[in-house]
């Protein structure tokens, strides 16, 4: 409409309730650059535009939309997400479990976006003494959740089984209890390195971690299982095969290739192999 008014020579008003800032697009300008340089999310962007899709014209005006703070929340508990955040990184930075956040924000995914505006709670359930069971709970999430193993936990609650009733409420003080040792995860890390590292077996580690695949995301922070952290190993010699180790050790060769991560059955005279 401005560009309109502009080419036939006539005087231009915002309409009311567009009041706010502009930008014309220029030659290799995208959506999120230009969404980065006014500090809102792409979708806001998207939505103040009435844009479907992430394509621009260079002389395109797009309107910038003002970024209004929620009613009763101050700045200190706005964050705005950055490039290589994760919903885990944040909650744990003020304090929060990742579903607290969620909730908080009423997320149904883990997805983020750049620019995308966060309401975080100062020192919360993170300090608490006690916790409410919810809907899908299970004692491992919630073990997992304040530094406990699962046996730490239902020692703490005088817990026979692992079934858990909706609204029981458990005790979660570190002070009466040791917290499990927890490693976080850094570039170039590797569930076998990390396992190898740190004296335990890969499956030992996966299923302290409720994990089914070998997948890691930086910053994410494992739990290392205390009953595991003294590992019986062998060191191959001349002669002995998968089929020989497994058998003299009561295990599957399956088991075997699986804690160790091997891909073949080739083995090497002096590689130390984990016997889970």
């Amino acid at each position: 409409m401005r560009a309109l008014a502009n080419y036939i020579g006539v005087p231009y008003t915002v309409p009311e309730g567009m009041a706010g800032n502009y930008y014309t697009v220029k030659a290799g300008d995208t959506l999120y650059g230009i969404a980065s340089k006014y500090g809102v999310s792409v979708d806001e962007l998207k939505s103040a535009n009435n844009l479907s899709s992430n394509t621009l014209s260079i002389g395109m005006t797009l309107v910038i939309p003002e970024v209004l703070e929620e009613p009763g929340v101050s700045d200190e508990n706005i964050y705005t997400v950055k490039a290589g955040d994760t919903l885990y990184a944040i909650a744990n930075k003020y304090g929060m479990s990742v579903s607290e956040l969620k909730a908080l924000n009423n997320l149904t995914s883990n997805t983020l976006s750049i620019g995308q505006k966060l309401v975080v709670s100062e020192g919360n359930a993170a300090t608490l003494d006690t916790y409410t069971v919810k809907a899908g709970d299970t004692l491992y999430s919630i073990a997992n959740k304040y530094g406990f193993s699962v046996n730490e936990l239902k020692e703490l609650n005088n817990l026979t089984s692992n079934i858990l009733s909706i609204g029981q409420v458990l005790n979660v003080s570190n002070s009466n209890s040791s917290a499990a040792n927890t490693y976080t995860v850094k570039s170039g890390d590797t569930l076998y390195s990390i396992a190898k590292n740190l004296g335990v077996s890969v499956d030992a580690l996966k299923t302290a971690n409720n994990k089914t695949s070998n997948l890691l995301s930086i910053g994410e922070v494992l739990v290392i299982p205390a009953e595991t952290t003294s590992v019986k190993t062998y060191i191959v010699k001349s002669g002995d095969s998968l089929w020989k180790i497994a058998t003299n050790n009561g295990i599957s060769v399956n088991a075997l290739k699986s804690a160790n991560n091997l891909t073949s059955d080739l083995l090497s005279i002096g590689q130390v192999l984990v016997i889970p």
